[in-house]
């Protein structure tokens, strides 16, 4: 199996092959998770570990746990964090994501997973076995990939994944059982006239939004105002005069700006 190192920027290399390779799907996860310089992550199904590799370009996060347990996906890893001009804080782990051992449970900011695919006789299973363990639910299912980033996120953590559109709500509902809330999602079209064929998905572990929603309805402060005409159709919510009043504003145009909110300029869930 020949093996490139493809250079990410200058100094910083994944090694990639024919088996072990990547797509656009982990650009746009990594861009889409936010990573932040104090997070401690972990990749699950990392492979050649082009998303830990990738958040080593600008701002790293302090550590990074890739597990794979495919054994010559982590020596590619391996090799390319090996070529770096740098000392990336990654840490390979050539591990069963259902039998993980001696890591911080409980204490990661935020887990990352572009997992496979396909269940059942859904497309075409590669004969080659480790390209077929990284398409199809061979080793894993989506349910063992939501349990095992239920156990390593704090409460609070942020759970960010890629899959496809037509197993968005089984993924919904295994989020859910798995504490792990859905708040944020984004599907991608390949084309302007085409139909998305990915959604990334973001969720937030143990915290729900009911609550204070339904706070601020019973306070009078918000009120339902229609639904958006999208995938779900969500509820839309209007602030109302009686917020204004509280807090003392004439218009919205009186809130404070984003950046004034946090010194990051971040917005928390």
């Amino acid at each position: 199996m020949s093996r490139v190192l493809e250079e990410l920027k200058s100094g910083l290399y994944v090694c990639r092959s024919e088996i072990h390779s990547f797509g656009t799907d982990a650009f746009l996860l990594t861009s889409f998770s936010g990573y932040r310089q104090r997070d401690l992550v972990c990749d699950l199904g990392t492979g050649c570990g082009i998303i830990p590799l990738l958040m080593q370009r600008c701002k790293p996060p302090k550590q990074i746990y890739a597990v794979d347990i495919q054994a010559d996906a982590i020596e590619q890893l391996q090799e390319g964090i090996a070529h770096c001009d740098c000392a990336p804080a990654i840490t390979p782990v050539c591990c069963d994501l259902r039998e993980l051992k001696d890591m911080p449970f409980g204490q990661f900011d935020l887990v990352t997973c572009n997992p496979p695919y396909m269940i059942g006789n859904h497309g075409i299973t590669n004969p080659e076995a480790p390209k077929a363990i990284a398409r199809h639910e061979i080793l894993c299912t989506f349910e063992d990939v939501a349990g095992a980033a239920e156990k390593l996120l704090k409460s609070g953590g942020k759970f960010f994944l890629v899959h496809r559109p037509f197993r968005l709500a089984e993924i919904i509902v295994t989020l859910t059982k798995h504490k792990l809330e859905p708040k944020r999602m984004r599907l991608v079209y390949p084309f302007a006239d085409k139909e998305p064929n990915m959604v990334l998905i973001e969720a937030v572990r143990g915290v729900k939004c009911d609550y204070s929603v339904q706070s601020l309805l019973n306070k009078g402060f918000i009120e339902e105002q229609g639904r958006r005409e999208t995938l779900g159709r969500p509820i839309l919510y209007g602030t109302t005069d009686k917020f204004l009043q509280h807090f003392g504003m004439e218009t919205l145009a009186d809130l404070p700006a984003v950046e004034a909110l946090s010194p990051e300029g971040e917005i928390g869930i």
